[in-house]
């Protein structure tokens, strides 16, 4: 006769429903730490605790009986407080997601509550992969994918080989049979030992089916702004990662320069129009004042009053012939959208609030995206080293003797302002233009002072930008950027700082730029009068080539190649990115904002309820207190306490009478003993036969319970 296979037996596939479960969890408690919902130390304890039970699976069962009981309530009434002290919802259902994975983490669990830590996993995996659109949401989900479907087949076998019954829960303080002997060295030896070519082709077939599934539906469903349609990204508060605000101080930018995350990646329509360096501006700080640049009034007044579009149509400035820029702006990284210049047009996925600043050539929207915003510009050139200002134009040929000129006002002492008088003096002459003035300016810079990510600024008293400017200490570019402006506004130059970011690579996989925060980058801009235009300048870049021809096009782009793995993976990225973006579909982001309003509106209804609710009790609490009412406290507490301790000895059985059902005087026996032996095995077994396993499968009930006496009187 032909032998058969080997299998796992009941209590190994308990074992093997244990680990998988706890790896399923961990996988999705590990999406926390980068969906920056302040829930990291939640994190931390839930996987700490996961960790411990599923090392030693016997431990579960010496948690106390009462705090099983409590768990549920406590994790209820944390996150009603969680939702009354912040106000946001998402994070306050993260985190009791999190408290719910760690409670079914550290209890022995029935079928259904391995059904409920899938739920459980896969809303966080989902929330993650919907507030950071990334790589590792991809390949999280296909890992995530394949535990669950290796756990539900594990726990269809194991409900199968107990007779078709769902695995049930082990008697609170009694620690079941496969967890008091858990082997996990011995258990991979059997893994191996029952391995089949057939089973694991089909489980794999299983896997690729489902994956594929899920493709095709994503390429016939049509595309939407998923992650800023829907409301979850104004339940999240996010830090921005990088400085780009309406101030910085010296360091800022640096700062951002070592991170080496992607910061965003654009596509260009004529790539034989990409230029050499491109300078992608963000916002312009002219007002200087104790080691730092921000935002002056004036300029804050060039912003147009804020609107509400789709589109972005100025009434001057841009190139209609320019190629199309798509932007991929990651989460984090600003208001301030990313921009080379003035622009024709620029269209979003769906309606923003924004400001837009035609003199400046700068867009900000109302708040920092919390995820990933696209945006198409058309008609901008590619490489904008001249910005005309017609109102600025105006404003400095109006200027007047008095007063203090636009953008030339030092505000520094005049011990200060004399060190600077002395330093422009060095290379500045009568009648230089901007440009000539540019190229001392900067070429002294360069050779006084080398180029360091940790410049030491001498001690003493004064400004420091000045005392660095009068040292040879190196320094970043913000030092040389707000250099150039002092020296140039002390020559009676008008000069602003912009930042932004410089450079960026090409991807040869993808053919798009790609744009790091380790390329944040800060330069300055004089203004020409000859020229009515602002002119880019940047201490710390090499002289311009002669001929401009060899800056642009396939030449430019073989400079910039990018052929790394890094690269590789980060075309994938862009290919996601292509294949949600769709600028056309309005009527499907009209229905999501409704969505979204409806959400917000939910949330503020809660509050309020809950608000009403504490005042109404406040108010209780406030009012008059006599005898009677004292006494009618009393009564209603003595009565919760006898309910409770009612509930707490079982003698209610709610929800077996919900069902129709009587508790069977066999199990119920049979449950008796459980909690009062624990051991020898074989009795223990039976025990849970009796108490849990099919009516057909069990032993007889008088031995076993003979057997129970004879062991409580033996112990």
């Amino acid at each position: 006769m032909e032998s058969r296979p080997p299998q796992l037996s009941l209590d190994e596939l308990h074992l093997l429903r244990w680990l998988l479960g706890g790896v399923l969890m961990l996988l999705s408690v590990a999406t926390v730490f980068y969906m920056d919902v302040d829930s990291g130390v939640m994190a931390a304890i839930a996987a700490a605790g996961i960790l411990v039970a599923l090392a030693r699976p016997a431990l579960p069962a010496r948690v106390p009986i009462w705090a099983h009981r409590l768990a549920f309530p406590a994790i209820l009434a944390f996150f009603a407080g969680d939702l009354w002290h912040t106000g946001q919802l998402l994070p306050a259902i993260v985190r009791l997601d999190l408290l719910l994975l760690l409670y079914r983490g550290v209890s022995h669990r029935a079928r259904r509550d391995d059904l409920q830590i899938v739920v459980l996993g896969l809303f966080l995996v989902v929330v993650a992969g919907v507030l950071t659109v990334s790589l590792l949401f991809a390949g999280q989900i296909l890992v995530f994918t394949a535990c669950a479907l290796a756990l539900l087949m594990v726990v269809t076998i194991a409900a199968s080989t107990e007779g078709g019954q769902a695995p049930k829960l082990a008697v609170r303080g009694v620690v079941p049979i496969w967890a008091a002997h858990a082997d996990w060295r011995r258990l991979l030896g059997r893994l191996w030992e029952i391995a089949d070519w057939r089973l694991l082709a089909s489980a794999v077939g299983l896997f690729l089916g489902v994956v594929a599934l899920s493709g095709l539906l994503f390429l016939a469903i049509p595309r939407f702004q998923l992650e800023n349609s829907l409301f979850l990204e104004r339940f999240v508060l996010k830090k921005a990662m990088t400085g780009f605000n309406d101030s910085i101080k010296f360091g800022d930018i640096t700062d951002i320069t070592q991170d080496d995350s992607i910061a965003f990646n654009v596509d260009l329509s004529d790539p034989a129009q990409a230029p050499a360096v491109p300078y992608w501006r963000m916002i312009v700080l002219d007002d200087y004042a104790n080691g730092g640049f921000k935002l002056s009034g004036r300029l804050r007044r060039a912003f147009e009053r804020e609107r509400t579009s789709a589109n972005i149509l100025p009434s001057w400035g841009g190139q209609r012939d320019a190629p199309t820029w798509t932007f991929y702006l990651e989460s984090g990284v600003s208001r301030y959208l990313p921009i080379l210049g003035r622009f024709h047009a620029m269209h979003f996925r769906d309606a923003q609030h924004y400001n837009y600043s035609p003199e400046l050539a700068s867009v900000a929207l109302r708040d920092e995206p919390a995820s990933m915003t696209a945006y198409r510009v058309e008609g901008m050139a590619s490489d904008a080293a001249e910005l005309g200002d017609p109102p600025f134009a105006r404003a400095w040929a109006s200027r007047g003797p008095v007063g203090l000129p636009l953008q030339v006002d030092l505000k520094v002492s005049r011990q200060d302002a004399a060190v600077l008088s002395r330093l422009a003096a060095e290379f500045a002459a009568p009648g230089l233009g901007a440009d000539q003035f540019a190229l001392r300016a900067v070429a002294a810079l360069q050779q006084a002072h080398a180029y360091s990510l940790s410049p030491h600024i001498p001690a003493g008293p004064g400004d420091p930008l000045v005392r660095w400017m009068a040292s040879s200490e190196p320094g970043h570019c913000e030092l040389f950027a707000g250099a150039f402006v002092m020296l140039a506004r002390a020559g009676g130059f008008p000069a602003r700082v912009v930042t932004g970011f410089k450079g960026g690579t090409w991807n040869a996989f993808s053919n798009n730029f790609t744009i790091r925060n380790s390329d944040a980058h800060a330069w300055a801009e004089i203004w020409d009068v000859r020229r009515g235009a602002w002119l880019r300048e940047d201490p710390l870049a090499a002289a311009a080539s002669s001929d401009p021809s060899k800056d642009k096009g396939d030449a430019a782009l073989a400079a910039l190649m990018d052929r790394s793995w890094s690269a590789r993976l980060n075309s994938v990225r862009v290919f996601w990115y292509r294949s949600i973006v769709n600028f056309d579909q309005q009527s499907q982001a009209e229905t999501f904002n409704a969505v979204k309003n409806a959400t917000d509106s939910s949330g503020k209804w809660m509050r309020s309820r809950l608000d009403g609710a504490a005042r109404r009790i406040k108010a209780w609490l406030k009012g008059p207190w006599d005898w009677a009412r004292v006494l009618r406290l009393a009564a209603g507490m003595a009565a919760a306490g006898a309910a409770a301790w009612t509930l707490a000895r079982g003698r209610w059985r709610l929800v077996l009478i919900a069902r129709g059902r009587r508790v069977d005087p066999v199990r119920r026996e049979a449950g008796r003993w459980l909690v009062r032996l624990d051991g020898p095995e074989a009795l223990v077994a039976d025990l849970q036969r009796l108490r849990y396993g099919p009516a057909p499968t069990w032993p007889r009930p008088a031995d076993v319970f003979r057997r129970a006496r004879r062991a409580s009187r033996a112990f």
